[in-house]
């Protein structure tokens, strides 16, 4: 039996945030929408996007991603936007209490991991994290590479 899948219901992913899993101990995860102007989608839709040192704060109730830098659209002419504008980030209010509780914890913070399309729409998959020490990042280094040499020695066995 064959599956009738929709192409829009398929999730595209535009970028990812690989510094996020190596700088943080991820906590937890959402998923957002983003308010976006037209150039600033159709830039995003083309990949000219970097989540690198991007962060997520709230203001007055409300969720703005900082730092993400969208590359300006070549065919945007006076339409076009400002590259590190600060974008409003659409969660439910339930949601923002709640993160808004656990990001005045000490050392938390909110940081997107990856931008995709699902619908049709850009989202922000938004974690929850804690800042690593020197020492954990040396530890992860450590069991990232005792598993690859068992692996190494296991593919070697046969």
């Amino acid at each position: 039996m064959i599956k009738n899948i929709n192409e829009k219901e398929i999730e595209k992913i535009v970028a990812t945030n690989r510094k996020a899993k190596h700088d943080y101990h991820i906590i937890d995860s959402y998923e957002a929408g983003i308010v976006l102007k037209g150039t600033e989608v159709k830039s995003i839709r083309n990949g000219n996007v970097n989540l690198k040192d991007s962060y997520a704060i709230t203001k007055n109730g409300e969720v703005f991603l900082l730092n993400m830098h969208v590359s300006p659209y070549n065919q945007g002419n006076i339409f076009n936007h400002e590259p590190m504008r600060d974008k409003k980030l659409l969660l439910n209010k339930k949601e923002i209490r709640k993160l808004l509780g656990k990001v005045e914890e000490k050392g938390m913070t909110l940081v997107p991991l990856k931008l995709y399309f699902k619908k049709g729409r850009v989202k922000v998959e938004l974690a929850l994290a804690k800042g690593k020490r020197v020492y954990d990042k040396r530890e992860d280094i450590a069991r990232r590479d005792f598993e690859r040499e068992k692996l190494r020695e296991w593919k070697g066995m046969f």
